[in-house]
């Protein structure tokens, strides 16, 4: 767990310096801060509103112990474990069996499920994939993603202003450097900004597995969801894939290069490292 923290804290740092030197490159100190500010307002609207966007675009409806007990139950009794308020709880009428959390902190999160995954799961292993869920949640990994977007997108938007405006005025730049900058400069920042949402996958693991005491069971899960989801398409992710990252399998279908652009690590490797816990 210390060492997915570890490489998150590094990755960040990358990201923070790739902005940094391509402010220099192309903006100077007065473009980098408009790209940030830009970032910045883009991002936090979203992470304010977020919630509430996505369960709208999800069609999820909110429910309580007396119409989904067996998802409210093991939602209230596993956030008591970890010290967490209640969250709002949703269910998602899609057959393709899926999760995820989302809410700006831990008193405005909500957790929804799919029907599908309660359908396909047994309690052990739905326990397993809410408890991966409230770890999002606990380890404030939406605040995370937030300040990483914010600042990909902005080096996106340097690179923008230099390729429509030509950047900073300096005799002295290499004009080289520069067209380099423009075109490698936003795939660093996406893949950097992706290999952090990886991360936390793994770290939601780690964390989901200890809170439910069960690594095995979410071992399990994930060996379900991901085969049973390459079969069935979840229409709304399809429709917004920008929102697939906060599923706990990709809902998105693509091999080969797609991989490299995942946000989510290899489901072989996270059930992999959940069976050494388990042992």
């Amino acid at each position: 767990m210390i060492g997915n923290w570890f490489r998150t804290g590094l990755l960040m740092a990358a990201i923070m310096a790739l902005f940094g030197a391509v402010g220099a490159v192309l903006g100077g100190g007065q473009g980098m801060l408009l790209a940030l500010a830009f970032g910045l307002v883009t991002n936090l609207w979203a992470y304010w509103f977020s919630d509430t966007m996505v369960l709208r675009l999800y069609r999820a409806q909110e429910v309580d112990q007396a119409s989904a007990p067996l998802l409210y139950n093991t939602v209230r009794d596993l956030a008591r474990s970890a010290g967490l308020p209640m969250p709002r709880v949703y269910l998602i009428d899609e057959e393709q069996p899926n999760a995820f959390a989302t809410g700006r902190s831990p008193q405005h999160a909500a957790v929804a499920a799919t029907t599908g995954i309660l359908r396909l799961l047994s309690p052990r292993e739905l326990a397993g994939v809410l408890a991966h869920e409230l770890s999002h949640v606990k380890h404030r990994d939406i605040l995370t993603s937030t300040i990483t977007a914010s600042i990909a997108g902005a080096i996106a938007t340097l690179a923008q202003f230099g390729m429509f405006f030509g950047g900073r005025d300096d005799d002295n730049r290499n004009p080289v450097l520069a067209l380099l900058v423009l075109i490698i400069a936003p795939i660093a920042a996406m893949l950097i900004q992706l290999a952090i949402s990886r991360g936390r996958e793994y770290g939601a693991d780690h964390g989901g597995a200890e809170l439910s005491g069960d690594p095995q069971a979410l071992a399990d899960a994930l060996a379900k969801i991901d085969r049973y989801a390459k079969g069935l398409p979840l229409p709304p992710a399809e429709a917004h894939p920008a929102t697939a990252q906060m599923m706990i399998v990709n809902p998105l279908h693509g091999g080969g290069i797609a991989g490299l652009f995942s946000t989510h690590p290899p489901v072989e490797e996270r059930i992999r490292r959940l069976r050494a816990m388990a042992r």
